[in-house]
This record gives structure tokens, C-alpha cells and sequence, in this order.
């Protein structure tokens, strides 16, 4: 019943907890797990379709329609398909995280932080009984070594295990959909953890999947198209991310001032262009950022526009004052209302993760 009901948020997920769910959801609905290895794929000979996979037991599996979801390896997409890999470097130069669970803060902040680092950002995400942490980089400024060292002295309390490293390549699968053969997550693609699109991506591609669902025909016009909006859809959040580097006004730091030297792709040049002029923010219908979330960017970091948008002088000002105390007055008020985020969470989080 708050007046802030409306306003977007996002949810710190155990993505372990979060996977077991979806195993238990999916397996009382009838989907079948199948455990085991796959070490050869069959393709049709007329045209290149997936018939089979074959696992290390001899047993073989058919389909018409097959899902990739075999993580970096792109088991089907790539190492089957040979589809081709989008890479990004150039524009998001981190390719290591290396991550290490420690003791829970108390009390929960109700936010992620993230802490910028001399190659690359540190994350710190507060769960009920554990703080996740991790330290995003690039290679060519820090070696594993040093930026383990670095993660561990930051921690925020006891680590809870061995710090674990991952190699990644920011980008994209050329196409997502190849012949009878769909990448989902890390097989599609992966873009560095700045703002946790990966669970998110995922149901996207599931969405879209299920709007362009084909019969066994697989019409070439419907896959053209889901790759389209897929395509899209990881370059704008590609678009975003790299903004948060570009728009650095850190100096000095042979990583950081070639994140905010290096050239941008045209698509971001062209958002930049609009919001200098006029305060103008363009955005897709489809698109996962909102207005908000590129306005938080690009004015935190310290890009202004040169004018107001146009349409703004037809309002008073004092029309205007008045409804930006409103809101003011308003998020006062529900804050002093609300309890705080750990009395928030003892009182409804039945199971702790």
C-alpha cells in the first residue's frame, strides 16, 4: 500500500538456491533430468540440423528442438555449429572475475556495492547468512594473483572458503538461434557482472524463444527475427556498461584512462549526443535499462546536459518546485514508516540464504 509500491527494485538472489528452485518447479511439471556427459553430436546431412546427442553411456538422445545451455563451452552453438563469437574486449576490457563468499554483514545494507579497483571493480553483495565478493578485472593491468590479494584484504569479514577465479570474454554468440539450436545464458553470451544481467537474460531469451517458437520447419523469417531482438538487446545493456567506464573521471591509472579514452561504438555516441543537447534519452521499447537507470549513470558521473529539454519551459517554476517537493515529502514520509531492512527480512524470510 506504500506510494513507492511502483518504483523498481531488484532482488539479491543465493543463485544456487534460486537453480534448486527452478529443478524442483520444473521436475513437478514433467521436464525429465537426464544425468550424464554428452560426447558426440549427430547432425542431419541435408541441412546441418542437430538430430542426436550421444553421451559417455552409449545412450542417445533425439530432438527436433535443441537448447544450449552448456555454458562457455557452447557444446552445440559453437563447438557443433561453428556459429562465431562477437567478442568485446575492445570495449569491455575485464576478462577475470575472482570471487570468494565471506561472514554476513550485520545489518544487511539493502544494496549492492560495488568499489572501483586499479584494473577493474570489487563487488559486495549482502545475503541473510553469507556476503558475496569478487573482484571483476582485466588481465592485461593485474594478474590473478594480485587481484586475489587485492579481494581478500577488502573483504568485509572472515572469508568462508578458497577465493575461485573465472575466465570470461565480454560478448555475444553471432547468432543465438542456429538452424534447430538455441543458446541460452553463458552459451549465448556474457557480458561482465556491473549489473547482474545474467538470470535476467536468460528469462529474456526464454521469452523470446517462446514468441518466435517454432514447428519443424523452423521458419528462416521467425529465427532472423529472434536473433534481431536478442541482438539488440545485448547490445543496448553492452551500450550501458560500458558508459559506467567511459564515463570515469578517474586519471592516472593506465587501466582507467584507457576505459575513458577508448572509442565508444556508434550506438552509445549517439545516446551521449541527445542527452548533451537537451537532456534527451533515447531508449527501445524492449530494452532491459530504463530512463532511470541511464539518467542515475550518466548524471552521477558527472555528464550534464547543456539545456533543459524544450518542453520543460512551458511548466512555471514554481509548478515545477512543487512537484519535486511533493516527491521529496513523500519518499520522507514512507521512509520514516518503513522498518529497517534486517527487521524486514527476520520478520517474512521463512528460509535463510
Amino acid at each position: 500500500d506504500s506510494p513507492l509500491a511502483g518504483i523498481a527494485h531488484a532482488f539479491h538472489f543465493d543463485a544456487t538456491q534460486y537453480a534448486r528452485y527452478l529443478r524442483r518447479y520444473s521436475e513437478a511439471r514433467g521436464v525429465r533430468r537426464i544425468e550424464g556427459r554428452i560426447v558426440d553430436v549427430q547432425l542431419r546431412g541435408a541441412d546441418g540440423f542437430i538430430t542426436a546427442v550421444r553421451t559417455d553411456d552409449g545412450r542417445s538422445f533425439e530432438g527436433d528442438l535443441f537448447i544450449d545451455c552448456s555454458g562457455f563451452a557452447g557444446l552445440l552453438i559453437e563447438q557443433t555449429l561453428h556459429t562465431g563469437y562477437e567478442d568485446w574486449r575492445a570495449w569491455l576490457p575485464c576478462d577475470r572475475a575472482v570471487a570468494v563468499a565471506s561472514t554476513a554483514l550485520q545489518p544487511p545494507p539493502p544494496y549492492t556495492r560495488a568499489t572501483a579497483r586499479p584494473a577493474g571493480w570489487q563487488w559486495r553483495i549482502p545475503l541473510q547468512h553469507r556476503t558475496g565478493n569478487g573482484y571483476v578485472f582485466a588481465s592485461d593491468y593485474i594478474s590473478e594473483d594480485e587481484a586475489t590479494a587485492t579481494l581478500l584484504a577488502g573483504l568485509p569479514g572472515q572469508p568462508l572458503g578458497e577465493p575461485r577465479t573465472l575466465r570470461f570474454t565480454s560478448g555475444k554468440r553471432k547468432r543465438f538461434w542456429n538452424r534447430n539450436c538455441v543458446a541460452l545464458g553463458l552459451a549465448g553470451g556474457f557480458l561482465e557482472p556491473l549489473e547482474s544481467t545474467s538470470i535476467y537474460l536468460i528469462q529474456s531469451g526464454i521469452a523470446r524463444l517462446l514468441s518466435f517458437f517454432p514447428d519443424r520447419h523452423f521458419d528462416a523469417d521467425d529465427i532472423d527475427a529472434c536473433n534481431a531482438a536478442l541482438d539488440a538487446e545485448y547490445e543496448s545493456i553492452r551500450d550501458f556498461l560500458i558508459l559506467h567506464y567511459h564515463a570515469t573521471r578517474r586519471t592516472g591509472t593506465p587501466f582507467w584512462d584507457r576505459c575513458r579514452t577508448q572509442p565508444i561504438p556508434p550506438s552509445l555516441e549517439r545516446r551521449l549526443r541527445l542527452f548533451r543537447s537537451h537532456g534527451r534519452l533515447q531508449r527501445g521499447r524492449d530494452e532491459m535499462f530504463v530512463e532511470e537507470n541511464w539518467l542515475q549513470v550518466l548524471i552521477g558521473q558527472g555528464i550534464m546536459p547543456a539545456a533543459h529539454h524544450p518542453l520543460a519551459a512551458l511548466l512555471p517554476q514554481a509548478e515545477l518546485d512543487g512537484y519535486l517537493g511533493d516527491i521529496q515529502a513523500t519518499i520522507a514520509r514512507c521512509v520514516r514508516a518503513m522498518p529497517a531492512h534486517g527487521e524486514f527480512l527476520a520478520a517474512h524470510a521463512l528460509h535463510g540464504g
